[in-house]
């Protein structure tokens, strides 16, 4: 039977989605099925991974019965997964030890506000690429020995196993309990402060700092490389890509040349910019991660900007202010009027991400006066993501020697052409928006194709990418500058709210 089709898993913060792609990256057909969140305390976020892997059992053969096909004209699985959530579970029966914890989760707060006084972020930096966060897995592993009481011997004595959800998703599906293959790959492991961001390996200093026993992590791959045969849902199908949700965006956006970046608009946005084989050290406030990598070749690289609150703010303009109905109106509201009447909406909800990191940073609206309209606090709602992504991409031009010539961009927040006009002003380049918007699930195929031979390289790849929109800088540079400076006059004034919790 010809293999016709690559099948995509996109396990994500609020769903998980199966969709099949063919040889010209074209979607064929999806299926999808969201997961509960569970918050059973402030700060917490929590997944059930049993929940998800039940769905996963369900939507893998829908999206084939969609597409009218048969398990045998699929040549490859590849995974996209909502990066750091963390998940435990007990080699023997399979069953997880509470549920995973999501990248979201601040619960280690005050432990990583101490890793930040001693031993410091230096020591991290140097060794994993990335300074301590709520973020990370590795703070998690810590919090859950400190409070989980015998899990941290259980772990020792190798009846533990632990992995981000690609680990746990590639476990079941190549025979779980029953012998599953206990791996992540390299893009994962970049975000757990446990990998040396050189050597690809577990870090022994930073393995031993955490107290985190080696038997209990999974084994590094490549990004694209043949992993193993499913046994369970489609058995004889081969796995052979997995990795995070945005470096699967940056390779489904096709940016594969140093310098060529892409930013997801999502709840919050993900702006990933290709450095090449060079482990770029960030001094601007960015985190340094592995890109992909492709078989043996040599690992690729990126600098990345996280922003918190970018589709999360039109969200609650939504619901907590009640001045729109649905998230599209807000761009109807916005165009009532020429500018933001001198208003700007800073929207540090949980503090500020990249380039600032400040958890001591709460949202703030500034220069309100009675002139101003909800069409102005509209447009100040849009611009706060406009300002965001300068903020991030003149870190990443300090950074790297190659300044960013266009920005690529996918994700919700992309329909709004006010906001994406509104981008490539600030930015003072072109942003353009591909036809196929799936790109994390897009990019994991590319790479289980790639590495199945499905296409035979990136050139290929590349051609088919084909542009869907447009949008080319239009301000004047005197003004762009100006409302630059206000906006980091009302960044400057977010700060400081939240004295930071000591340490415990």
């Amino acid at each position: 039977m010809v293999e016709r089709y690559v099948m995509s898993i996109d396990q994500g913060t609020n769903s998980t989605r199966c969709i099949l792609f063919d040889h010209h990256g074209r979607l064929v057909s999806v299926a999808q099925r969201e997961h509960q969140q569970h918050f059973p305390r402030p700060g917490w976020v929590e997944h059930d991974a049993v929940e998800i892997w039940r769905n996963l059992q369900r939507i893998m053969p829908e999206a084939l019965s969609d597409a009218g096909v048969g398990a045998g004209e699929i040549a490859a699985i590849g995974i996209a997964n909502q990066r750091e959530t963390t998940v435990l579970w007990d080699r023997r029966t399979g069953a997880p030890l509470g549920r995973a914890i999501v990248w979201q989760d601040t619960r280690t707060g005050p432990l990583v506000e101490g890793l930040r006084d001693q031993p410091g972020d230096e020591f991290f930096i140097e060794r994993c690429g990335l300074a301590p966060s709520t973020y990370f897995s590795a703070p998690r592993i810590r919090w859950l020995f400190d409070h989980v009481k015998g899990l941290a011997q259980r772990a020792e004595d190798g009846e533990v196993l632990i992995g981000t959800m690609e680990s746990w998703l590639i476990w079941n599906l190549t025979g779980g309990a029953g012998g599953g293959l206990h791996i992540t790959d390299v893009t994962n492991a970049s975000r757990t402060m446990l990998m040396n961001i050189r050597t690809l390996t577990w870090d022994e200093e930073l393995l031993a700092f955490f107290g985190v026993p080696r038997p209990m992590l999974p084994e590094i791959r490549s990004s694209a490389e043949g992993y193993g045969d499913a046994d369970a849902v489609l058995p004889g199908v081969r796995i052979t890509a997995a990795l995070g949700d945005q470096q699967a965006a940056l390779f489904g956006q096709t940016c594969f040349s140093p310098g060529e970046a892409k930013c997801t608009y999502g709840t919050g946005s993900f702006l990933l910019l290709n450095t090449g084989t060079d482990v770029v050290r960030s001094r601007n406030g960015l985190l340094t991660t592995v890109a992909y990598k492709i078989g043996d070749q040599a690992p690729v690289y990126a600098l990345e900007g996280s922003i918190a609150v970018t589709g999360s703010l039109v969200q609650w303009f939504r619901d907590r202010l009640g001045l729109i109905g649905s998230a599209p109106e807000i761009e109807t509201l916005a165009r009532t009027v020429e500018d933001n009447g001198g208003c700007y909406i800073v929207p540090a909800f949980s503090g500020l991400f990249a380039p600032h990191w400040r958890s001591d940073a709460r949202g703030v609206i500034v220069g309100l006066t009675s002139y101003i309209t909800k069409g102005h606090l509209a447009r100040a709602v849009l611009e706060a993501t406009g300002w965001q992504t300068r903020e991030v991409v003149d870190a990443m031009n300090a950074d790297f020697s190659v300044a960013l010539k266009q920005l690529k961009v996918d994700g919700g927040m992309t329909a709004d052409n006010l906001l994406m006009q509104f981008v490539a002003d600030v930015l003072d380049v072109p942003v353009v928006r591909p036809m196929v918007s799936e790109t994390v699930s897009l990019g994991a195929a590319y790479a289980a194709g790639l590495a199945a031979g499905y296409w035979p390289d990136l050139e290929v790849l590349r051609r088919n990418w084909h542009r869907a929109g447009q949008w080319l800088p239009d301000m004047d540079p005197e003004r762009r500058e100006s409302e630059y400076d206000n906006w980091k006059r009302a960044v400057e004034r977010s700060l400081g709210w939240i004295k930071p919790p000591r340490s415990t």
